[in-house]
């Protein structure tokens, strides 16, 4: 075993570059930060660390690494709340535990409402988050205007500005420095990360996880965590023929040039299916809905960047004849009801899944990583995870989260 210089161009973060070991406690399939967060608390708070992180390219490869960094608590359903608000508040925490800045900036996060219907929905998600001790308000336009001055409050945009949902603890992380911290504090811990590894198959003995199959080696494990985002679903039927309803689509994001500070907010809107943040070296970061149709490609398209350059410029105008610089896609792993698919121990013992998560999962995963890591070391479900059981679409009990991404627009 040999210790590269983090001075080294090829050497690693964290430092060791660990051989495959013959057999692991636990096996985490996805190197992203889902799969990088679950390894970090086994061993932190189970003191599980003979396990392997296997991921078939490089870590942060996935949606870990392609997306806008946005994080928050204003979610919709009783489900959701209880989990994002924790998963809010472990961003200063985990900073302080890893001793590596994550750029946490709790800027706020403000979705603008245009229409008296989108209104009425989002004054449902302020009373169900302030029953949970989270902090969100109303506000008119001109509150909005106070909030962002950049915003065009005026009769001119197509779908003009009837006021917005104010989330104050929302805002940004680095998501590369997520998977770098995660990685270096795991790995200190004694988890082994494997990149450039594939896992080509999964051995079943009575209904039981026994081993992982790779293009290394075979390891014997009894248990597995499936963390592989938007390939998950097909690993799981190809492997073990488990089926998960699940549509990969392709989501796009991009940057402009740097521009003098003028973005102090995340700033959000669902009619013009546009958000945007201002990034730390002064970049325009924004997003859009996600493509409408089922890919498994990270491409770009013309279509997107026409759709973001008008759609931003409605209510930012001050932005027209702003240059993107970069454009970049991500799989998403969207279920039918836009809830993540976490489960365990059913009908095999010892698969567990972690899945689905379409826009949320980076901001669910240190949270999610720690009830999975305790789902793992003890064989029970938390309750906190429960409702988000495999389970749930054969009984007919689907989230009702879409409205807290989609809103209302007066198309709708």
């Amino acid at each position: 075993m040999r210790l590269k210089s983090n001075s080294n161009i090829n050497g690693r973060l964290w430092g060791w570059d660990p051989p495959l070991k013959s057999s692991y406690d636990a096996v985490i399939i996805g190197g992203g930060l889902h799969g990088l967060a679950t390894a970090y608390f086994l061993a932190r708070h189970h003191g599980m660390s003979r396990v392997a992180v296997i991921e078939k390219r490089y870590i942060g490869f996935g949606g870990s690494g392609r997306n806008t960094a946005i994080v928050r608590a204003n979610q919709r359903t009783q489900e959701n709340l209880p989990l994002y608000k924790e998963a809010l508040e472990m961003w200063p925490v985990l900073t302080r535990e890893l001793d590596f800045n994550l750029m946490f900036y709790n800027c706020g996060n403000l979705n603008l409402a245009h229409s008296e219907a989108a209104l009425k929905a989002m004054r449902l998600q302020v009373a169900s988050a302030q029953i949970y001790g989270i902090q969100s308000q109303l506000v008119d336009p001109e509150q909005c205007k106070t909030l962002i001055p950049a915003l065009d409050i005026s009769d001119r945009p197509r779908y003009p500005i009837y006021g917005g949902m104010y989330h104050p603890p929302g805002g940004i992380v680095r998501h590369d420095a997520v998977v770098w911290g995660l990685a270096k504090g795991a790995a200190r811990k004694g988890i082994h990360i494997h990149q450039g590894t594939e896992v080509t198959g999964i051995g079943v003995k009575n209904q039981k996880i026994v081993s992982v199959e790779t293009d290394k080696g075979k390891i014997n494990t009894s248990r597995v965590l499936n963390a592989a985002g938007g390939y998950s679903a097909a690993l799981s039927y190809q492997m073990l023929g488990i089926r998960l309803p699940i549509s990969v689509l392709t989501i796009q994001a991009m940057v402009t040039q740097p521009l003098k500070p003028l973005l102090n907010h995340v700033v959000s809107s669902g009619a013009y299916h546009c958000y945007a943040n201002q990034t730390l070296k002064g970049e325009i970061a924004t997003g859009a809905h996600m493509d409408p149709w089922p890919n498994y490609t990270n491409q770009s398209t013309a279509r997107y960047i026409k759709h973001q350059a008008e759609a931003v410029t409605e209510f930012l105008p001050c932005l027209k004849g702003v240059k993107f610089m970069r454009i970049w896609g991500g799989l998403a792993d969207m279920t039918p009801d836009m809830a993540p698919i976490i489960y365990g121990n059913d009908p095999i013992k010892g698969y567990y899944i972690d899945c689905g998560w379409g826009y949320f999962g980076f901001k669910s995963c240190l949270v999610t990583g720690k009830y999975m890591a305790k789902f793992m070391a003890d064989g029970t479900c938390p309750n906190i995870l429960k409702p988000f059981t495999l389970r749930r679409f054969e009984q007919h009990r689907l989230m009702g989260e879409t409205a807290a991404v989609v809103n209302y627009s007066p198309d709708n």
